[in-house]
């Protein structure tokens, strides 16, 4: 056969091949419950090129691969089948830190071994956990989540093969690398997600400035927190603890400012001697504590004052003890109440009249924060800040890494 004739159909299947295993992606989102309220989607292919591209500009991380642990099975390795697009979720009604996610498993017998071999303990239940992540093996689907307490009702959401509703990427994200997305009944509010060299930023509209001039002006204060907020962004953060103190005590501006600091904390405990009379002892710590001065304004200061009263968070002394870190001290002005730390009082930032949150990254944070494992505290040191900004309907938010020799899709 004359070889030219093979050109034309070879080309035809290379390029098939290229465009199912790098562009088409199954829009279907059949792992999302109809109980959801935010949804987190990546874009797994769009995700992989990107690393790949920046894999091919960095020959810095190519002999990683051959430094690996060889008794380590990779994911690829798992028996798990790599999504088009990764669906994670919250569910209504559950506390804010459970997330959960659903796979499905091409080899459950395979996913098993890669459990055991990354050390996750079994619960029974095929259920198993290692840290804070718990898995549960149902057929050929993997639950995974920050939980296990809403296993037992992703399980019936799977099972129940007809007549539940099907989502579609399209409804979640256009052509960013990922989004979340917030769900009220039939109303759904995208924010893309893009992976920059330093940088990962979320906005709800493309053409939403991105308030540099803002972050400078911030950037060049030296304070751990700074946070300005109106009434309807307080009612927004408190839904997601359920709390209904903006209404109830009718705070319609908040404004803050903190510094961390490292202090000698005493521990005093009672024993007895040989002798069995009562000794004091003193053990001396160090702890993280923050420096803070919080401004609440609101339209009846004195209701505001009972309400908190009434809530016994103000105690003899005026302290407002909801606050736990103490000592500090609660009073009231022309509108609204101040509370103020007074271990080492520090000033309120001046007046922005703007809705932000802005915090600046800080060894004193990361130390105490004992619980994290290793991976989490190394994406938690390269981070310098986080900053959060609205202006109007325009919802914007920056997480800045520090400057490094590699992209974040590398490092992380």
């Amino acid at each position: 056969m004359n070889k030219k004739k093979l050109i034309v159909p070879l080309f035809v299947l290379l390029a098939a091949a290229v465009y199912f295993v790098f562009f088409y992606k199954n829009k279907t989102l059949k792992f999302v419950p109809e109980n959801a309220d935010i949804v987190v989607l990546i874009d797994v292919k769009k995700l992989m090129g990107e690393y790949i591209s920046s894999l091919i500009t960095h020959p810095s991380k190519w002999s990683e691969s051959q430094k690996k642990d060889k008794k380590i099975i990779p994911l690829k390795d798992s028996g798990i089948r790599i999504p088009d697009f990764l669906q994670i979720f919250h569910l209504k009604g559950t506390q804010f830190s459970e997330w959960y996610s659903v796979v499905e498993l091409k080899d459950p017998q395979k996913f098993s071994v890669f459990l055991k071999n990354h050390q996750f303990i079994s619960k029974g239940n095929n259920i198993f956990r290692k840290d804070q992540i718990f898995i549960k093996i149902e057929g050929e689907n993997c639950i995974l989540g920050t939980s296990d307490i809403s296993f037992p009702s992703i399980q019936q959401f799977l099972f129940r093969s007809s007549g539940k509703k099907t989502f579609t990427s399209d409804q979640f994200i256009s052509s960013s690398l990922g989004s979340i997305s917030f769900i009220s009944g039939q109303k759904i509010q995208n924010f893309s997600i893009e992976l920059k060299a330093d940088e990962i930023e979320m906005k709800n509209n493309a053409d939403a400035v991105s308030f540099v001039g803002a972050i400078s002006d911030i950037r060049e204060k030296s304070h751990f927190l700074e946070a300005e907020l109106d009434e309807q962004h307080m009612k927004n953060y408190a839904r997601f603890f359920g709390k209904n103190l903006v209404d109830s005590a009718q705070i319609h501006y908040f404004k803050a400012t903190a510094d961390l600091e490292q202090v000698n904390d005493t521990i005093i405990s009672y024993g007895y001697d040989d002798n069995f009379n009562e000794i004091e002892k003193k053990t001396v710590q160090k702890i993280i504590q923050p420096n803070y001065i919080i401004h609440l304004r609101a339209s009846a200061p004195e209701k505001t004052w009972v309400y908190f009263q009434r809530k016994n968070w103000i105690n003899t002394q005026n302290q407002f003890t909801a606050i736990p870190f103490q000592p500090n001290q609660i009073v009231r002005n022309g509108d609204g109440v101040i509370i103020k730390s007074i271990r080492k009082p520090i000033a309120l930032s001046p007046e922005l009249k703007e809705n932000y949150i802005f915090i600046r990254n800080s060894p004193l944070l990361l130390s105490s924060l004992s619980t994290l494992i290793s991976t989490e505290k190394k994406i938690l040191s390269d981070i310098e800040y986080i900053f959060y900004r609205n202006n109007g309907q325009n919802y914007w938010m920056k997480i800045k890494a520090k400057k490094g020799e590699l992209p974040l899709i590398l490092r992380w």
